[in-house]
């Protein structure tokens, strides 16, 4: 798949889930001929079974419906869920259910994170946003703080060949592309906006850090502000090298980072760059509200990006993921209001005088870590990592359809 800069498109961007479940939902009750779902967790809360009903819904009625989880991020699906699913006709994959060993998941580096939704090859969804109900501010303190986008225009034509060329490539081979592209709609999406977009991904095979170079391209020609909210933000070094030089030529450089994580060693992580951030200028911001799940950034006036990396060893080295990448002034504009208003309002701004005094033991760990993460992308190739291989488990529906695990590649 290129990425190129495609033109003409509309981008939306929806808020949690308040606003992403009715519009995924609207849109899988409304398809006439296909839908296809990526996404790293669906849990069989009352967000999940929505989700089921409408894909039963759509299969029922004909429509192709295909859907990919991910084994780590979805572990516990009940087997009725599963085959309530596939009697109807969806066709569900898992990405590397993987094994358990004394009660512990041992795919954690193996994560298919991406969350992707493509209508009729005509309307795309991609972002950070996962189907469980954590994602709804009716689910408490720990409901999440999240984002995504919705998409129309040509750009969906390259969402829409990737997700089948990811069906593809997990088991149902090269004639199985050609007969669905042939299937789509063969005319070039007309204009609906004037967005141009990138779409971006991280695998483990051609794209291992596009993702990054995005980040930093974007970082290094910065001349007025950066702004990045990140929900597990541990980057590279060349990403804290590039946002301190930011920081020292004037740019206004802010960080949104976890204040109530959904896990304490988040903010553990994140807390030991805090010194060489805050001195260079970085001004860094937590989020106190609730758990912070984001993944989004916006530099100066017409740069922006949505999608599902962190900017954490996982993302960055390990995990399949995917991000759009928007230049568009009106855009950029919006998503900077709401981010300056989590700022503004949801944050407490962490200056240097709150940090601890540097000791000879925070300057040896310090010195570590800063460098650890100057070679992680080097040693992360040596953990596990591949793409799915898709084999049937369950019984075929009326579309021929039914479940599917995915073996190692």
């Amino acid at each position: 798949m290129s990425q190129r800069w495609i033109g003409g498109n509309r981008v939306e961007l929806l808020e949690n889930g308040e606003e992403f479940f009715p519009r995924v939902f609207d849109a899988i009750r409304g398809a006439e001929r296909e839908v296809i779902i990526e996404t790293f967790i669906l849990f069989e809360d009352k967000v999940g079974q929505a989700l089921a009903e409408a894909m039963r819904e759509a299969a029922q009625r004909g429509v192709k419906v295909d859907l990919m989880i991910d084994g780590f991020g979805s572990p516990d699906l009940s087997e009725d869920f599963i085959q309530g699913l596939g009697s109807a006709g969806v066709r569900v994959r898992v990405f590397d259910p993987g094994q358990q060993f004394l009660g512990q998941r041992l795919n954690l580096f193996r994560r298919m994170h991406r969350k992707i939704v493509v209508v009729d090859g005509r309307l795309a969804f991609v972002g950070g946003i996962n189907y469980s109900a954590d994602h709804l501010m009716d689910f408490g303190p720990k409901a999440k703080q999240d984002y995504a986008v919705a998409l129309t225009g040509p750009i969906v034509s390259e969402i829409h060949r990737f997700v089948l060329h990811a069906i593809a490539v997990g088991g149902k081979g090269a004639g199985w592309f050609r007969r669905r592209l042939k299937a789509a709609p063969q005319a070039e999406l007309a204009p609906t906006g004037e967005a141009e977009v990138q779409f971006v991904t991280r695998d483990n095979r051609r794209h291992t850090n596009d993702i990054e170079r995005h980040y930093l391209a974007a970082i290094r020609s910065a001349r007025r502000r950066i702004v990045i909210a990140n929900a597990y933000f541990f980057p590279g070094y060349r990403l804290i090298k590039e946002l301190r030089r930011a920081a020292r030529r004037g740019v206004d450089v802010s960080l949104i980072l976890q204040g109530e994580p959904d896990m304490p060693i988040v903010k553990v992580a994140a807390s030991m760059l805090y010194h060489h951030l805050l001195h260079a200028g970085v001004h860094i911001y937590e989020y106190c509200q609730r758990p912070l799940h984001g993944k989004v950034a916006v530099v100066d006036d017409r740069w922006s990006t949505v999608g599902s990396s962190n900017l954490d060893p996982l993302s960055l080295s390990l995990n399949l993921e995917a991000n759009v990448i928007v230049r568009d002034a009106a855009f950029a504009q919006h998503l900077w209001e709401r981010l300056d208003r989590l700022m503004q309002h949801h944050c407490k701004h962490v200056e240097a005088a709150d940090l601890d005094e540097w000791s000879g033991w925070r300057l040896v760990r310090s010195f570590f870590v800063f460098h650890l993460l100057r070679w992680y992308p080097a040693w992360a190739g040596w953990l596990p990592r591949h793409a799915p291989r898709l084999k049937p488990v369950a019984g075929q529906g009326p579309q021929g359809g039914g479940a599917a695990r995915t073996d190692n590649a």
